[in-house]
């Protein structure tokens, strides 16, 4: 069987060494039982690889079950993977085959592999290095004989690095890893799949195919596609029901490609004042951190400038009257936060009327400048996420579902915050 049999058979486009490479290794691979593990962004079709390798392999009479595991609920995931007893948990009314039982003999495609819980990921462990399992609420060993594909757009070494994944687990599941190219890497491609999907489409809502003009090409290729092949197809659906000219040029071109990526989002800094990117944290806690941050270079700002006024030598060529009105407006700022009226609540606010002779602020006195943060109040994200998970468990009286909505978090996230934080409500 030739790679190129294989492309005609599943509809794969391209002739980049990318893609072939990653063919040949799946061809290489299908007639074991090898595990596999696919890597690649999101949207280089992984979907495929799992089943060209089923296909070619002496399984391809049997099952084949795709499972996506992002997809399923925390809580429910042990028993969709390995089945449940009757009676195991609320609502199992009956006894139930998991996709191990039901795809003995067979492949199983585990996609987005890294979002197994932990716990989770012992049981796949021990299905890979003995092929045995336990049904929920149940005590009985059984034995299973799948092939195990799996699948990710995740830095599987930064996932071990943080805890997230198992390194034995994941050693196990690449025995043999195939990378996908992401499509601004298979430049000699782009316009290839975009003919493809052009004719698809055309044929779908019966109209003449779109074509590109020869600039319009140059400026295809040069696009990053952080979509990759599913961001080209989208593309391609929208030209060819919205356009009317068939015949499409850059400038027509360019209002289909966005020009953002996300990259002018806030950006964490570190002590060092280099960006650090870190996929794990939410939008919500950037935004906490710049706002904390600001609000530190606003105080620093206002101790320098009181030092200054209170300096007698540094503000010899200011009046006595301007720099009590410029201390008595950073003191408005953020409360009575002068230290030379710290003493005095009479002198805490200046009258605005007040004759320029009858002001006469303490210059002399100087007392260190303290933070104005309050000491109580607690910059810690963890700990202000806390918060935030308490009080919308308590506006919707514990329901997680509801709760989860109004964090604007999905509810699985929020059952593994719960169970992070080990908050009892």
């Amino acid at each position: 069987m030739t790679i190129q049999q294989v492309k005609q058979r599943f509809g794969i486009i391209g002739n980049s060494n990318g893609l072939n490479r990653a063919l040949d290794v799946a061809l290489q691979v299908a007639p074991t039982d090898i595990s596999v593990l696919i890597g690649g962004e999101s949207g280089t079709g992984k979907e495929v690889m799992p089943q060209v390798i089923h296909h070619y392999s002496a399984r391809k009479h049997a099952e084949y079950i795709a499972v996506n595991c992002g997809a399923i609920p925390e809580g429910t995931i042990d028993s969709e993977l390995f089945g449940h007893e009757k009676g195991a948990f609320t609502g199992a009314h009956d006894s139930r085959k998991g996709y191990f039982e039901v795809a003995n003999g067979g492949t199983i495609f585990l996609d987005e592999v890294a979002e197994l819980p932990l716990p989770t990921q012992v049981r796949l462990l021990r299905v890979l290095e003995t092929g045995e399992f336990i049904r929920v609420g149940s005590s009985k060993v059984q034995k299973t004989e799948v092939r195990i594909i799996a699948a990710t757009n995740e830095n599987m070494q930064k996932a071990i690095q943080k805890g997230k994944f198992r390194e034995d687990l994941f050693y196990r599941l690449s025995t043999v890893p195939i990378a996908l190219p992401p499509l601004r890497e298979r430049k000699e491609d782009i316009h290839l799949i975009f003919r493809k999907f052009a004719a698809d489409f055309a044929e779908k809502y019966r109209m003449p195919t779109v074509r590109l003009s020869p600039e319009a090409v140059d400026q295809l290729n040069a696009y990053r596609f952080p979509g990759n092949i599913r961001q080209l197809k989208n593309i391609t659906e929208q030209i060819s029901v919205i356009e009317q000219e068939r015949m499409i040029d850059p400038s027509t071109l360019s209002r289909y490609l966005p020009t953002s990526d996300g990259a002018n989002l806030p950006m964490v800094l570190s002590n060092d004042g280099r960006g650090v990117h870190d996929p794990d944290l939410s939008e919500r806690e950037i935004l906490y951190k710049v706002l904390f941050d600001m609000r530190q270079d606003i105080t620093d700002m206002k101790r320098i400038v009181l030092e200054l006024l209170q300096n007698k030598d540094a503000g010899s060529e200011m009046s006595t009257s301007q720099r009590a009105a410029i201390i008595n407006k950073l003191s408005d700022m953020e409360g009575d936060y002068s230290p030379g009226y710290a003493t005095d609540p009479n002198a805490a606010r200046l009258p605005q009327s007040a004759p320029p002779q009858e002001i006469q602020p303490n210059i002399n006195y100087v007392e260190p400048i303290q933070d104005p943060v309050e000491v109580e109040e607690s910059l810690s994200l963890e700990e202000r996420e806390i918060e935030l998970i308490k009080k919308a468990l308590d506006k919707h009286r514990g329901k997680r579902k509801y709760a989860a909505q109004e964090l604007g978090i999905s509810e699985r996230t929020l059952y593994r915050k719960i169970k992070e934080y080990d908050i009892s409500k």
